[in-house]
């Protein structure tokens, strides 16, 4: 197996979505399909990586909603946009929150055995143009069709909890002990410290400014994630009402909110890079994924890390530096819990509960953002992991290079 490395990461900021009913015009990038933010930083971050597109094997993305508009045509789209050689193969994948993770996997298991030097990889998703039932916003997509649910093979599991994100959480949150007020401290915590980020410049390093329309006429610079509220209090938190059921838990204020954004990384063999003098942002060490009770989905990052852990020969206590998906704040609350993880090694720049979680975008973004953290902060072992719908974790573990 050939040691493989990343070369480049970049995204689009991460807007904040609204459903048809509370003014979607609000969405900065709502003028925008998701395959167009994608495209536009595919060439950008080739050029960034010093690449050129006639040296990429494949392009591999991730969308977990992928019908409508974000119909990819086997990731043809999105490369046509880009006006990237069309040699270069393609393919999407969908793993729900984990799918541009997954594109990573899939990329590097490529290169690793010897069947492509190069692979481009993306992540989308739009959650004001193509909303995605299970975050609530068309109820009555939250149950599956009657006929469906009738099975008792489904009854077993539960569908109406677990096609409702929310209302896994609230399992997970009550099975592991979690209180409202650890979530709650929490997501002020990622506000506080993405909005401290933010000031810093430190996601300008990753974000790609894009122009796009005003609703009230006129264009703006779209150059930083829009739900990010450094001013973020804990009793103004506290003081939500719970989103989910009559006396539960889990709030707007401790839930990722729903977002629109891109996500791009370029991945290539070690050897292939020292040869053409190119310099990692980090290379890949392991991977983990794992499946879990699907109406406690929120559970999967923990047994993910372990097997990404056991494969890479390390410890919880060797990993410098984490980003856990805060699709809700009970995630890394959860997995800090069960790993014994020491709280300020995660998201120390915030997590989703702020910066925004675009499902499909998010694997790429929490690897990209972990390799830039382990730069700055000098760490040399990082492990990303993320839940997904449906009952499952994913984990990826690098390494800082330089």
């Amino acid at each position: 197996m050939r040691d493989v490395v990343i070369l480049g990461y970049l995204r689009t900021a991460q807007s904040r979505s609204r459903p048809k009913d509370k003014q979607p015009e609000r969405d900065w990038f709502y003028s925008l399909r998701a395959d167009e933010l994608l495209a536009r930083l595919l060439p950008e971050v080739l050029r960034r990586s010093g690449v050129n597109p006639q040296e990429v094997d494949d392009f591999i993305m991730g969308c977990s909603t992928g019908v409508g508009e974000n119909w990819t045509y086997g990731g043809r789209h999105p490369l046509f946009l880009a006006d990237l050689p069309f040699t270069m193969s393609s393919k999407c994948l969908d793993q729900q929150c984990g799918s541009s993770m997954a594109a990573l996997h899939m990329g590097y298991l490529e290169i690793a055995s010897g069947h492509a030097d190069v692979v481009l990889l993306g992540g989308m998703e739009h959650m004001t143009r193509v909303p995605q039932p299970g975050r609530g916003l068309h109820p009555e997509a939250l149950v599956a069709p009657p006929a469906l649910m009738e099975q008792a093979r489904y009854r077993h599991w539960d569908m109406v909890t677990t096609y409702n994100m929310g209302l896994t959480a609230e399992k997970l949150g009550g099975q592991a002990g979690i209180s409202r007020e650890e979530m709650d401290r929490w997501a002020v915590r990622s506000h506080q410290r993405a909005g401290q980020a933010q000031a810093a410049g430190f996601f300008a390093g990753e974000i790609l400014p894009l122009e796009t329309a005003r609703a009230e006429g006129g264009t703006m610079t779209v150059d930083q994630d829009q739900a990010v509220r450094p001013d973020a209090d804990y009793e103004s938190t506290a003081a939500l009402r719970p989103a989910f059921t009559a006396d539960g838990i889990i709030t707007a204020g401790n839930s990722s909110p729903l977002n629109a954004g891109a996500s791009s990384m370029v991945i290539m063999a070690a050897d292939r890079a020292r040869a053409q003098g190119l310099k990692p942002l980090a290379a890949i060490k392991a991977l983990g994924f794992a499946g879990v009770d699907p109406t406690i989905m929120g559970a999967g990052p923990v047994p993910a890390s372990q097997k990404a852990l056991a494969k890479a020969g390390l410890t919880v206590q060797d990993i410098d530096y984490w980003e856990i998906n805060e699709a809700f704040a009970v995630v890394p609350v959860n997995c800090i819990k069960e790993l014994g993880i020491d709280p300020e090694r995660v998201n120390v720049h915030g997590g989703g509960v702020a910066l925004g979680h675009p499902l499909g975008a998010s694997g790429l973004r929490l690897v990209g953002t972990l390799a830039r953290i382990l730069q700055e902060k000098g760490g040399r072992w990082g492990l990303a992991n993320a839940c997904i719908g449906g009952g499952q974790g994913i984990a990826t573990i690098i390494e800082r290079t330089v």
